[in-house]
């Protein structure tokens, strides 16, 4: 299953030549990755923090009135970590395809930390038959 952002444009997302500035998807996938893990246990105190984004720009997106679609789901579940893959689309183009590794971090204690069995079951569902794994199944390592 995906998780599906609407995401707005803004004027001033554009650069001086009229397209969506590059930095400014970061933006676009942090929106959608805020969205996406508010659908988990709101009572939680811990929280995560991003260890590397990896992007590709696909084709250039100009401003427009109507929303663009993020689809983001989950490739790689391991002990302390997981990775999301994102596309930045219409039904006809993809202008983004990108992926952040996110690690559990406890804010109190500043420290890393393993991801509960209730975060790994809110994730397992948002893995994609089409994942890095190339099986349909979900990345784990120790």
């Amino acid at each position: 299953m995906r998780h599906i952002y609407r995401c707005p444009l803004r004027w001033s997302d554009m650069d001086a030549y009229g397209h969506v500035n590059n930095a400014v998807f970061l933006r676009y996938l942090e929106e959608a990755r805020i969205d996406f893990m508010s659908r988990r246990d709101a009572e939680s105190k811990d929280g995560s923090v991003v260890a590397r984004h990896e992007i590709d720009y696909r084709r250039q997106l100009v401003h427009r009135p109507t929303p663009v679609d993020i689809e983001l789901w989950v490739t790689h579940i391991r002990a302390a970590s997981f990775t999301v893959a994102y596309e930045v689309k219409d039904a006809d183009t993809v202008y983004v395809q990108a992926s952040t590794v996110i690690v559990p971090f406890d804010f109190e204690n500043q420290v890393p930390r393993r991801i509960t069995p209730q975060e790994r079951e809110f994730l397992k569902k948002y893995t994609d038959d089409t994942d890095e794994t190339g099986d349909g199944g979900e990345a784990v390592a120790a």
